[in-house]
């Protein structure tokens, strides 16, 4: 796509964001509100200056009233004539019964103003100018004896002039309202634009193989850092996951070789070289157990494949976590002691928990069985279970070589054994199986020096 192409879409791209919709609807929203304000403010002040140019010219029609009162028309007359030279927008004019102007600043008015007494707007021409009625006043008309007519008036100019000007203001302040909203939701979607292009930029590369590419965190914690942030948390976990699958690919080309290989040896064995029956039963025996040997380990496999991806969850429920401890502890009491080793149990009844119970005790049998085949003999094997915080905490300790401090966090992975146990029989997977199982119920394990040997601490959410 060229440039010229793409500054089209991207405009459109724009238009079509949450953030310029939603600056968009407040923007609506905010001029209406605006509007609706500034035309009351505008009417509520137009119809302050209407009710005191009323106010103002009853008033005057109660004052000239008084003088009427007291020298008649003639004393009205002289009194009008002396107000109306007097500079304002006050309007005054005497007619006669017919309506001829008899004293008065008003040369015209309206057709049809004289004969309705009371209050009115008209339009009207000044005294000594055109009978143009160019311009228009608040009047009200009373009747005096003997059919003479009072009008007493005030010139609206003034308050068209401020109509004009609010309205001016008004529609200068919508406007400008219109147009910072606008930029505004410009402003905002490009920024959101920006960051949105930006993190599809980078699933791109990942889905193109870079599993290492992580969303950009701006570090402010709005809503798009949290999107990222568990993004690039599930992108680690795939990644992790990936790796291992590539771990376990690489480990079972190598470690499940010389078994596959024994296995093939055994059989030809067999085959070839069993003279008696009791030579190829024993060859056959032999074949069986690498057979067995295998089978454990595809599906120790299988379990840590299941347990990674959650779907034990289902078949959780509470149990008594002392009681699984004292119950695996004891079946591991014979074999302890054919290795003159100690086996102590210090599980109190009552820790309840929530998972689940084929699956923790699993875990726990091989913790003891990797304490009781490692410890080395005249040792002891002691098994803990004790509240700690909002938990439940297995402890496993034994006083064998242990693992180096270095090495702990490896061992958890699949098919890693130390160089001090490869002697012993084994595929690695035991501690990878426990990782599984913890993780599985949001615990944690940690391996610990026990001076000497290992300790080895389960814990799992109460």
């Amino acid at each position: 796509m060229s440039e010229a192409d793409a500054l089209p879409a991207r405009i459109r791209n724009l238009f079509r964001t949450t953030a310029f919709k939603l600056s968009f609807a407040y923007l609506v929203v905010f001029a209406t509100f605006a509007f609706l304000a500034l035309g009351y403010v505008a009417w509520n002040a137009s119809r302050v200056l209407d009710d005191q140019m009323v106010s103002t010219i009853e008033a005057e029609i109660n004052g000239l009233s008084e003088q009427y009162k007291a020298g008649g028309l003639r004393r009205l007359i002289s009194v009008v004539e002396r107000r109306a030279g007097e500079p304002g927008a006050s309007l005054y004019l005497v007619t006669t019964a017919a309506g001829e102007r008899v004293v008065g600043n008003v040369g015209a008015l309206a057709d049809g103003t004289l004969a309705q007494p009371g209050q009115t707007e008209a339009a009207y021409a000044r005294s000594g100018q055109s009978d143009v009625l160019d311009r228009h006043a608040i009047l009200q008309v009373f009747v005096l004896p003997g059919g003479f007519r009072l009008v007493v008036g005030r010139d609206v100019e003034e308050r068209d002039r401020l109509r004009s000007i609010i309205a001016t203001t008004f529609g200068s302040s919508v406007a400008l309202v219109v147009i910072l909203g606008v930029v505004g939701g410009w402003f905002v979607a490009s920024r959101v634009l920006r960051r949105v292009d930006a993190m599809t930029e980078t699933t791109r590369r990942i889905m193109a193989g870079d599993l290492d590419g992580r969303l950009a965190v701006a570090g402010n914690g709005d809503e798009l850092d949290r999107l990222a942030s568990n993004l690039n948390e599930m992108l680690e976990r795939i990644g992790e996951l990936m790796r291992g699958l590539r771990e376990v690919s690489d480990n079972i080309a190598h470690d499940l070789k010389t078994p596959l290989t024994r296995l093939r040896n055994r059989a030809d064995e067999a085959l070839h070289g069993a003279d008696t029956p009791e030579q190829l039963r024993a060859a056959m025996e032999g074949v069986i157990e690498e057979s067995d040997g295998l089978i454990r380990v595809f599906n120790a496999l299988l379990m840590i494949a299941r347990l990674e991806a959650g779907n034990a969850q289902e078949i959780m429920a509470r149990f008594d976590l002392g009681l699984v401890a004292q119950e695996v502890g004891e079946l591991y009491e014979a074999l302890a002691s054919d290795r003159g080793m100690e086996l102590a149990i210090e599980a109190p009844e009552g820790l309840m928990i929530r998972g689940n119970r084929e699956l923790v005790g699993q875990a726990l049998a091989n913790l003891i069985d990797n304490a009781v085949k490692y410890g080395g003999a005249g040792g002891t094997v002691r098994v803990t279970a004790e509240e700690r915080g909002s938990g439940i905490a297995v402890i496993v300790s034994d006083n064998g070589p242990g693992i180096p401090e270095d090495a702990r966090g490896r061992v958890l992975g699949r098919f890693v054994r130390l160089e001090e146990a490869r002697s012993l029989p084994g595929f690695g997977l035991g501690l990878s199986l426990i990782n599984a199982v913890v993780r599985l119920h949001q615990g944690a394990l940690a391996l610990e020096d026990n001076r000497p040997g290992l300790r080895v601490v389960m814990t799992l959410p109460a």
